[in-house]
Formats: structure tokens, sequence, C-alpha cells
């Protein structure tokens, strides 16, 4: 039976979300929080591994405690155990702090054979945490992972295709290992009404910095960030452009020197 981790990320939609133009920060408020679109994709190649050779999946957020909602949504699409890491000691974390604790805290709840990831997260996109993971896990990866093809649990081993720019590649890897996926083959599945009812009174585990032992202060938080982002902004609008069509190749020309020379 393999024990699997997906880990999961709650996010603002971005779609909704606005910057505000004298502090640089977003404006979060009134803007709904939803699962990372990516994240979901790695759940479901989680949940089909599963359902083809056995085995149990915990998701795994670190966040504030409305991260429960997400964790719910991950039970509901096939999930078996959810485990939630919130403490203001968490705040300001970049790649690097939420990695050490996620992994810190993953350790508390056992072995696992195959850990599923997001390429990367709608709102910070950095596409960091994959490798992060898999280094703190001390496991074999296989990024941009678009199909698995199998799982061997005697051999311990595990082979995959991954999407290159040109073409695919397929490739084995020794157990554990960890997926960071592609949305190709995995597209989200949809609950059915009696799974998400029964998401909505599961129970979800709360770990805390206290709750997981020997947790390093000075590398948890802001004390263990490196990365600081001073100010957020959006990208400036240029001038618009135009469309040069006179009728003819000499009369375009014509028009765009006369366009130059305007702006010289």
């Amino acid at each position: 039976m393999l024990n699997i981790l997906v880990c999961v990320k709650q996010v603002p939609d971005v779609n909704l979300v606005k910057i505000d133009p004298v502090t640089g920060s977003l404006i979060r408020k009134g803007v709904p929080s939803i699962l990372n679109p990516l994240d979901a994709n790695a759940l479901e190649a989680a949940v089909q591994v599963k359902e083809q050779y056995g085995g149990t999946v915990t998701c795994i957020t670190m966040g504030p405690d409305q991260a429960m909602e997400a964790l719910r949504e991950c039970l509901a699409a096939g999930a078996d155990r959810a485990v939630l890491l919130s403490d203001r000691a968490f705040a300001n974390a970049d790649t690097l702090a939420t990695s050490y604790v996620i992994v810190s805290a993953a350790k508390l709840l056992g072995e696992f054979d195959l850990i599923f990831c997001g390429k990367e997260s709608l709102d910070g996109a950095t596409g960091q945490m994959g490798s992060q993971l898999a280094e703190r896990f001390d496991a074999s990866q296989i990024s941009s992972m678009s199909k698995i093809l199998s799982v061997d649990e005697n051999n311990k081993t595990v082979t995959a295709e991954r999407e290159l720019e040109k073409g695919i590649e397929k490739c084995e890897a020794k157990l554990p290992c960890l997926f960071t996926v592609e949305k190709t083959n995995y597209r989200a599945r949809i609950p059915n009404f009696r799974s998400w009812k029964a998401s909505r009174k599961a129970d979800i585990e709360k770990y805390t910095s206290q709750t997981i032992p020997a947790l390093d202060p000075m590398q948890i938080g802001d004390p263990g960030s490196p990365t600081k982002v001073p100010r957020t902004y959006p990208p400036e609008a240029g001038s618009k452009g135009c469309i040069i069509d006179e009728g003819s190749t000499e009369r375009n020309v014509e028009k765009l020197i006369d366009v130059i020379r305007e702006v010289l």
C-alpha cells in the first residue's frame, strides 16, 4: 500500500486581485480564496495512483484557518486525510521557510512513497517549492510530470513521462519520488454530492509551531525567509499603438515617416 502526500495551497483568485497604487500591497479584502488549480491537478494524479495501486492520500497545506476550506475540497475529490499547518509564527514565510515547515510536519505522519505538487502557485508562481521539498525529503524528483506509467512497489521504482520543450521524456526514478504535475492528463475531478457532504464533516488535523517537535524558530516565518519583497506593482501600461494601412506599401512608408517625425 502506497503512502502518498499531496502538497496544496489556498490562493486568492488572481483574476479578482487588485493592487493598492499607494502602498503597492495586494488588496485581498473581498477577494475569494480558492484551491490552487495546479495543485488540484496534482491531487487528481495522486488519487488516480491510489485507485490503481491502492494506498492512502494525505493532503497538507500551510496557511490561516480559512485554508481548511481548500483541504475540504481535497477530501471531497478523493483525499483520505488532511493536515493544516497554521500559526502566526509561520507568517511572511517564503518558499524556503514553507518547505521546512511542511517537511518537518510531514515526518510526523510517516514515510511517504510518492509526493505530488502543482507545478507552481497562481499567486507566487516561483516554481521553487517542488525542488525544495524533494531536497528536504531526500527524494528523487520528476518535474513537469505528465503521466505516471507504472509504480513498482517491490523494486521501489516509478516510471513516468515528463513534458519537455520539444517532446516527451520517459524516465524511471527511485522511491520516494516527488512530482510536479502538468495538467495534461490530470484534469481536476468534480466531487459528487455524497463526497462533498462527507468532506464538510471530516476531521482536519491542525499543527502549530508548538506541536511540531524540534522546529527551529529561526527557520520559520519571517526570520527563516531570506527572500524579501519590498514592493508589488502592476506593469506600467505603455502608449497605444496604431495600425498603418494606407492601401499601398509606398503610402504606408510615407505615413510611418510622418508618425516618426511627430514623435521626434
